[in-house]
């Protein structure tokens, strides 16, 4: 073989790729370096499970949203439904006297008819996953507040009998919301979700579907019956997202998963490039979950204003977005 052969066969080093695999972990690392210069205390242990346990409930409604995701769907919705599960857990506490697994589980169960309405309309109405949920958000935040009155569910709050609510959350009900739980939890559902979507066949039939939808259906898949499982996966996940916003602050807080929408979106996006992936996946959004709470936390110690925070996250996500996409159509 000529060496101009050999020459063009050797694969040439391509920095777009490079940042496309590395990007991400890298600039992670560049923040650690960047803010650990410039505060103090950033290179802390303290700082560490501060970090952690400011991203674990954004972490776990990133990875259900993560799953819709792998069989091309959109789930806008997830933010509603931590606000959903977060209404129902402790009002099931306050309100009704509700011991912990009762209250759990009857949130779950309910918070699961979110995934399955999600899922009716989506499939049967042939309306686009994002369209569809964006209407759903909408609904399930106006049964939220409707539920709650638009005030916050807390103990010994005054109900609108004029009587103080007399049940008690129950105390291990705040322990899962602390670390190191909470941080426990986020990485085992991670941990699960990614050996799910990886190392089943379920998993990689998922990956095919978001991949090309009508090969999968030629091929004999349940398209349908997978895209419903997706659904359920991510309404399962941001109610446990939002039964946690509870154990961290033990009330139920207008919108409180509402916030957290953005958050979850720029980390399952910013999860695609991650090792060169490509496609959603779990450690990857884990990865994006890191990168914007270093980002959050490092910017509160620099004391840039909170309000200006959005503008960083957004041109994080922009530049994510944009690797990614110009990566795929190269």
């Amino acid at each position: 073989m000529s060496a101009s052969a050999q020459a063009k066969q050797k694969p040439s080093f391509s920095f777009l790729d490079f940042m496309y695999k590395y990007g991400t972990l890298l600039t992670i690392v560049v923040l650690i370096i960047i803010f650990g210069l410039f505060t103090d205390n950033f290179l802390t242990s303290s700082s560490l499970i501060n970090i952690l346990r400011q991203i674990s409930i954004i972490t776990i409604i990133a990875t259900g949203l993560t799953v819709s995701l792998a069989v091309g769907g959109f789930d806008l919705s997830i933010g509603s439904t931590a606000s959903l599960a977060n209404a129902i857990v402790i009002s099931l506490f306050v309100w009704h006297g509700q011991s912990l697994g009762v209250g759990i589980g009857l949130t779950i169960l309910f918070c699961l008819l979110v995934g399955v309405l999600n899922a009716f309309l989506v499939i049967n109405f042939k309306i686009q996953d994002m369209l569809m949920t964006l209407a759903t958000m909408f609904i399930f935040q106006g049964i939220a507040l409707t539920y709650t009155r638009g005030a916050t569910v807390s103990q010994n709050m005054i109900l609108p009998s004029g009587e103080y609510a007399t049940g008690q959350i129950p105390a291990l009900f705040g322990k899962l919301g602390k670390e190191p739980w909470l941080i426990v939890i986020m990485l085992v559902l991670v941990v699960l979700v990614h050996l799910f979507l990886n190392y089943t066949k379920h998993g990689r039939y998922m990956y095919m579907i978001g991949g090309n939808r009508e090969a999968a259906e030629l091929s004999g898949l349940p398209v349908s019956r997978y895209r419903l499982a997706a659904y359920l996966i991510s309404a399962l996940l941001a109610t446990i997202g939002g039964i946690m916003i509870g154990a961290r602050v033990l009330t139920a807080e207008v919108n409180s998963g509402a916030p957290m929408l953005m958050d979850a979106v720029a980390a399952a996006f910013i999860g695609y490039s991650v090792l060169g992936a490509g496609k959603p996946n779990a450690l990857g959004t884990l990865a994006g979950s890191v990168l914007i709470g270093i980002l959050s936390y490092g910017l509160v110690m620099m004391s840039v204003p909170y309000y200006a925070m959005d503008i960083v996250k957004g041109a994080v996500l922009a530049l994510a977005l944009a690797i990614t996409y110009y990566k795929r159509k190269h």
